[in-house]
């Protein structure tokens, strides 16, 4: 049963990476839209933040998730 507990916690593993392309996806599209037009930073932020968080929370529920099969009885 353990080996299969490595097996979940690296693609918990891959599940992180694209939370962090998703991440970087979010602020790379807000500097263009910012560097496009500068006067809706404010409005365009808000949205930048909410972002960030919904996708950051992706790769923190994985890794809990792969902490709870790591530590399996």
């Amino acid at each position: 049963m353990e080996p299969l507990a490595y097996i979940g916690a690296g693609m918990c593993a891959l599940s992180m990476m694209a939370a962090a392309w998703g991440v970087s996806q979010v602020w790379t599209t807000i500097i263009s839209t910012v560097g496009r037009n500068p006067q809706i930073k404010k409005e365009v932020d808000i949205y930048g933040w909410v972002g960030f968080a919904a996708v950051e929370a992706v790769a923190l529920y994985a890794l809990v998730i792969a902490f709870v099969m790591l530590s399996g009885n």
